[in-house]
């Protein structure tokens, strides 16, 4: 495994960051297809002793069960010290702030929570997992410089935003002297690049380090036409996002059919390869052990500049789709 520092912080993760959506109750979330505990468990233990060590997870992944499983592999199986943990908090709803809570109160409850159910003494890397538009950036990024003062928090990130929302909220930490969201959470894949628009130059011009989420679009970069599995079947919020796109999609998607084939490698290889050219370390869920093997195989294939090329040239603008699509600031 290759690992690299992450973005302006002193944490060293795995090039493959495992996604822990995968794994919690299903009948407590939104996703049918998600892992009980002891398969969950077996698949977290064997992504560690292959030398994953950057967990993704989130308070909104399956009630919190994504969290609860987190927690008890980690206190059954591995030392606290020897893994990264990055978990995510949802900001206030509307209704919750008519109802005359706080946003101290409401992340620190988060934070919590997380805490509680991870049996953990702090996180790594808390990410604000989407852009709060109910509060103040300069009031959050407060409430998160006095949790990571507390040594709640080491570090902060933040997911689903716009590349200019990312730069106001590191101004006024810079300006103010609290800590700036070291990461950024978008989706980037290679059939959805609108992140390539504005976030990553601005992210490669300031060290911010991309870990982008839906890797290889839900399992689209990873099936041949015709190919399908219980999460392309049952998985309504990725149809939402691709659906709509998938005649377009489906050209680029035949090109990596074409270089797997040439190079006798998986699709998801191709996939993944060519995003780790562009970013720190992209999320990778995993529902099997085959899939953590793809993805650390994915780390040791260089794509050519010409091969590349080749994946890229037929992209065409998207919409925005899922949570940012609701970013409205």
């Amino acid at each position: 495994m290759e690992y690299i520092k992450l973005g302006n912080s002193d944490l060293m993760v795995s090039r493959v960051c495992l996604g822990c959506m995968s794994f919690g109750e299903a009948s407590k979330g939104m996703h049918s297809w998600t892992l009980p505990y002891e398969e969950s468990k077996e698949i977290m233990k064997y992504a560690f002793d292959q030398g994953i060590n950057f967990f993704d997870t989130a308070m909104a992944y399956q009630g919190g069960t994504s969290e609860e499983y987190v927690g008890r592999f980690i206190k059954e199986c591995i030392k606290r010290e020897d893994i990264i943990i990055a978990t995510k908090y949802t900001p206030r709803t509307l209704e919750q702030v008519q109802q005359g809570i706080s946003a101290r109160e409401h992340i620190e409850l988060c934070l919590n929570k997380s805490l509680e159910r991870l049996q953990s003494d702090y996180i790594d890397l808390y990410i604000m997992h989407m852009w709060d538009e109910y509060t103040p950036i300069e009031e959050t990024l407060d409430i998160l410089h006095t949790l990571i003062k507390s040594h709640k928090i080491r570090y902060i990130g933040i997911s689903n935003c716009y590349a200019w929302q990312l730069a106001k909220a590191n101004e006024i930490a810079k300006a103010k002297g609290y800590e700036p969201f070291i990461t950024v959470q978008g989706h980037y894949n290679l059939i959805f690049r609108e992140e390539e628009r504005e976030m990553k130059p601005y992210c490669d011009l300031h060290n911010i380090a991309m870990t982008p989420y839906s890797a290889l679009a839900s399992g689209r970069l990873a099936k041949k036409p015709g190919e399908t599995s219980q999460r392309l079947k049952e998985d309504t919020y990725a149809k939402g996002k691709y659906d709509a796109s998938e005649n377009a999609d489906s050209q680029i998607i035949q090109r990596v059919v074409e270089l797997s084939n040439q190079k006798e490698v998986s699709m998801s290889e191709i996939s993944l390869s060519w995003l780790m050219s562009k970013v720190a370390s992209p999320i990778i869920g995993a529902t099997k052990k085959s899939h953590i093997d793809t993805a650390i195989k994915a780390v040791d294939m260089k794509l050519s500049k010409e091969e590349l090329q080749y994946l890229e040239e037929l992209y065409t603008p998207h919409k925005l789709v899922g949570v940012m699509a609701t970013n409205k600031k």
